[in-house]
């Protein structure tokens, strides 16, 4: 792996990306920039990295061959990938590709008119977690899978000590922000890639969406705090898919088959173990085994990053994937196709409310190619 990338926006995420980054080989950043200037200047002296003056001077001198990070924001995606794309730059943008569909659909067409990448966080679904399930489902360890639930709740966040969570070079959880994105935009889209890479397009989105704790610090609207939604997908299993920052704590995903269950406990963990539990009856009871199987890849993956906060993921796995894409001439596996119908997916869970009903998606995209050390 190796290539160039440039940096806009340097708050608390980006530090994950720099921590991530030291992880790599021979990818280099030609530049960074954020609208706050001190900021800007805290975050480049802490990571030895160029500061740029402006954006359009970032983009003007960023390599045709690389990738720039967008790491604002959520309310500016829009406007900076616009940006980005405009300026014939790859981009790969932290989540969401856009606050609404109608963005980012027109995104993807100009992404896709100018011949750009344009890919969507979190990458973790090219982590060894995630591919390592999906060769489980490709090998049948567990039978045809006929139902998945999987969890994304983050305990009762806003009675956490979420002011004393600070970066590395000193930037604060930006909490308002979360709270007004949402942990639905923020969050779903954990599994929500794994499942899309392995099944390919939602057909419909069957959802509900809830602000169940009103009154959250700072300044509002907020958006839902609580969504759960049923996925029905064009060519796998109907799956549950529920979001919080409410319920207690629990990121584990269970693949029911005919034969067992697949399960892992820890999205935000590359290295997280998966599990087999076979079926099987014992004295007349119908039960999965106590003792599940460990399933390994038994090949080298793919670089760790020890674990900061709550996550063991390396955030550099997206744009370390583009640059290969890149070097090696073929298509990424991150395509525009999948950070579009990613995003409508979460944009359908975010908004349903109580009485959205079934929503038809209108976008789609194909199953992920596997990494190389998961075929």
């Amino acid at each position: 792996m190796n290539g160039t990338v440039s940096i806009i926006g340097c708050g608390f995420v980006a530090d994950l990306y720099m921590r991530s980054l030291q992880a790599m080989d021979e990818i280099t950043v030609a530049g960074v920039y954020d609208k706050n200037p001190e900021r800007l200047a805290q975050f480049c002296t802490f990571w030895n990295v160029p500061s740029v003056a402006s954006m359009d001077a970032l983009l003007d001198q960023h390599p045709r061959d690389g990738v720039v990070l967008n790491l604002t924001n959520p309310s500016a995606h829009f406007e900076v990938n616009s940006a980005s794309l405009a300026a014939g730059c790859h981009t790969y943008s932290e989540k969401p590709l856009a606050m609404t569909v109608e963005d980012a659909k027109a995104l993807h067409a100009q992404a896709e008119a100018a011949g750009l990448m344009l890919a969507s966080a979190p990458c973790s679904v090219l982590g060894e977690a995630a591919q390592t399930l999906g060769h489980a489902l490709r090998t049948g360890i567990a039978g045809t899978p006929r139902a998945i639930y999987a969890e994304l709740d983050d305990g009762f966040v806003p009675q956490a000590a979420y002011k004393k969570w600070i970066s590395e070079s000193g930037a604060p959880w930006p909490f308002e922000d979360e709270f007004r994105v949402g942990c639905t935009l923020e969050h779903a889209g954990y599994y929500l890639g794994w499942l899309i890479s392995w099944f390919g397009s939602v057909r419909t989105v069957v959802a509900a969406s809830a602000e169940t704790i009103p009154g959250k610090e700072g300044t509002g609207p907020y958006a839902p705090d609580l969504s759960v939604a049923t996925l029905f997908f064009e060519d796998g299993p109907m799956t549950r898919l529920t979001c919080s920052i409410v319920a207690p704590h629990d990121h584990q995903i269970r693949i029911v088959g005919d034969g067992g269950v697949l399960a892992c406990k820890a999205a935000w963990d590359n290295s997280a173990k998966v599990t087999f539990a076979k079926r099987m009856t014992i004295r007349r009871r119908l039960m999965e085994s106590p003792f599940p199987k460990t399933i390994k890849l038994g090949q080298q993956t793919h670089p760790k990053v020890k674990r900061w906060g709550a996550a063991a993921m390396n955030f550099m796995l997206g744009p370390s994937e583009m640059l290969d894409a890149l070097r090696e001439g073929r298509p990424s596996r991150l395509s525009n196709d999948f950070a579009l119908h990613m995003t409508e997916v979460k944009l359908a869970m975010q908004n349903a409310g109580e009485h959205s009903g079934a929503q038809a998606m209108t976008t789609r995209c194909d199953p992920m190619e596997p990494m190389p050390w998961a075929r």
